[in-house]
């Protein structure tokens, strides 16, 4: 099931990206890294690790890559292990 990159807060939606990024860099959530392979997605890397290719963002922001779904082979990729650790940072915002 994929996760929602939004938080809603005051009743505005917020990215929650920024924070997933900043959580990981600091060692707050725990992530794994793989190195991109050539002619593979961050869709594809969400479904091998999440079941859920809409999860591709959480790979994303937890890289700091930006919102492009492809990435050069050889990209550090951080990819958080624990999703109701994302799941808890949007209730910690929201």
């Amino acid at each position: 099931m994929p996760i929602s990159r939004y938080a809603v807060i005051n009743g505005e939606e917020i990215s929650i990206a920024n924070f997933v990024y900043k959580a990981v860099d600091n060692d707050l959530i725990e992530f794994k890294e793989r190195v991109s392979e050539a002619g593979k997605r961050l869709d594809h890397y969400a479904f091998e690790e999440y079941g859920d290719a809409l999860n591709w963002w959480i790979i994303a922001a937890a890289s700091g890559i930006g919102w492009w779904l492809q990435v050069p082979p050889g990209t550090i990729l951080r990819i958080p292990t624990d999703l109701s650790q994302i799941e808890a940072i949007k209730e910690i915002l929201g």
